[in-house]
């Protein structure tokens, strides 16, 4: 089949050369923006003059007859045309005739793979900020059911001080929030109208960019034609979101994997989110979390990639912005992935209540309580700091824990010991007593689940907004 663009040229492309310039394997999937993007285009041209009335009508319904061979599966895509922009347009003309050779006025495969872009990235972060509301709304739901239920925190994974499982699954959730006002920052670097840029340099033709801006629901349009068809930013963005979204899931699965080991023991994770084992039948793997974990890696690659592919790109398009594509899908398919699948797997797990409470009981994460205990009677803290850690290491020594030390023994250390110091060294109490803004205590878990129903609300605002505006 003889090339759109090949009246320039004396003998047909290399099939290997087809082979490697062809990106129609992957980017046949903007084929619903690149079809919406044309109607727009052809719609203006028509109310522009620019072509016949009667053509753009044509042309209208040509695509929309092209949109139903796709979905119905009708339609073939040939690598020979390279793109799904001269895929469809050459099934255009081949429906319509002259008319759909009309279709291309005035604009660019440039400007055009922009627009698809554009939209793709406008629609697929609407739907993944739905499926990040609601692993949001998951781990709000479970923390509010784990307010009570005691573990112990870690430092450099080793016991810290008593918080709850509520506090731990807050402090997710407000990772997510920071991921969720980046991908809004996404949205916005993607709302911005690059079609009538052209190759380069804009148009002869009297176009109306903010007419097709309006019809595709874009809340802005470049305002130069150069930036329009090189600009990457947005793609790049939403890379990042999509590293630091898998950055925040990678280190909870982490945890997860940690916490339904044997050693640990807090959480068994539902039959349906973990595999076995061909050869030990006793195993219960959690291979979701480690999958996740693993992907984070892949995607951050894309971002790299990207990166280092538009470093040194000279104004404007260049063919190494082909590689845009893969990468982005590749990251998005991932995380709607990864959203969908632990949002399902958190709400289904098992949270082994007693085994955490037995864990903070069996540890010293009360010390820095006891050392309090001390500054409360008016010891300077880095003295009382050493008192308790003597303490400590007496305890060690004796085989106990901080609760198992008599009072006598106690006092060798310190006068101001008293029996209450008991009282303090409960977990529980532990956490009830850390109310400064943002702790664990129980009351302070409550304001945060407050805060976050608040939060979630927000969001589905801006949720309806992205819905509105696609």
């Amino acid at each position: 089949m003889a090339k759109l663009w090949g009246g320039r040229f004396s003998k047909n492309t290399n099939e290997l050369v087809d082979a490697f310039n062809a990106s129609i394997d992957f980017d046949q999937r903007l084929y619903h923006e690149d079809i919406r993007g044309s109607i727009a285009h052809a719609t203006m041209l028509a109310d522009c003059g620019i072509i016949p009335a009667e053509d753009g009508t044509k042309i209208v319904a040509g695509l929309q007859e092209i949109l139903q061979e796709i979905e119905a599966g009708a339609f073939h895509f040939d690598t020979a045309l390279e793109d799904i922009h001269m895929n469809i347009e050459a099934r255009l003309t081949e429906k319509i005739g002259a008319a759909g050779a009309r279709l291309h006025t005035a604009r660019s495969r440039n400007d055009q793979v922009a627009l698809d872009m554009h939209m793709y990235v406008k629609k697929e972060v609407a739907e993944i900020a739905h499926l990040l509301w609601n692993f949001e709304e998951a781990l709000l739901k479970v923390a509010k059911q784990h307010n009570k239920t005691l573990m112990p925190g870690y430092t450099h994974l080793q016991r810290a001080q008593p918080i709850t499982f509520a506090h731990h699954l807050l402090a997710y959730f407000n990772m997510l929030q920071r991921d969720f006002r980046r991908l809004q920052g996404v949205w916005e670097g993607a709302d911005m109208m690059p079609l009538g840029a052209g190759a380069i340099a804009g148009t002869t033709f009297p176009i109306d960019r903010f007419a097709v801006a309006e019809q595709l629901h874009f809340g802005k349009v470049y305002a130069n034609s150069m930036d329009a068809v090189s600009d990457r930013d947005y793609v790049i963005e939403f890379l990042s979101f999509a590293s630091i979204l898998m950055l925040h899931l990678s280190r909870l699965s982490e945890e997860v994997c940690l916490w339904s080991s044997t050693e640990f023991g807090f959480i068994e994770l539902d039959d349906g989110f973990a595999t076995g084992s061909s050869m030990m039948p006793q195993k219960k793997n959690p291979d979701i979390a480690e999958l996740v974990r693993g992907k984070t890696g892949r995607v951050y690659g894309h971002l790299q990639a990207l990166l280092v592919t538009v470093k040194g790109l000279p104004l404007t398009y260049n063919k190494d912005l082909q590689e845009d594509k893969e990468g982005l899908f590749d990251a998005i398919d991932t995380i709607k992935f990864s959203l969908t699948v632990y949002r399902d797997m958190l709400l289904t797990m098992i949270v082994n209540v007693d085994r955490m409470q037995e864990a903070v009981s069996k540890d010293f994460s009360n010390a820095t309580d006891l050392a309090d205990y001390l500054v409360r009677k008016g010891v300077p803290f880095r003295k009382a700091h050493e008192v308790v850690g003597k303490c400590v290491a007496h305890a060690i020594l004796q085989g106990k824990f901080l609760p198992e030390i008599s009072l006598t023994e106690y006092q060798q250390f310190s006068p101001l010991f008293e029996a209450d110091l008991l009282e303090v060294l409960k977990p529980e109490n532990c956490v009830a007593a850390r109310q400064s803004y943002g702790g664990p205590a129980f009351g302070e878990n409550a304001k945060q689940f407050t805060m976050g129903e608040k939060i979630l609300q927000q969001q589905r605002t801006v949720l309806q907004d992205f819905h509105d505006n696609l």
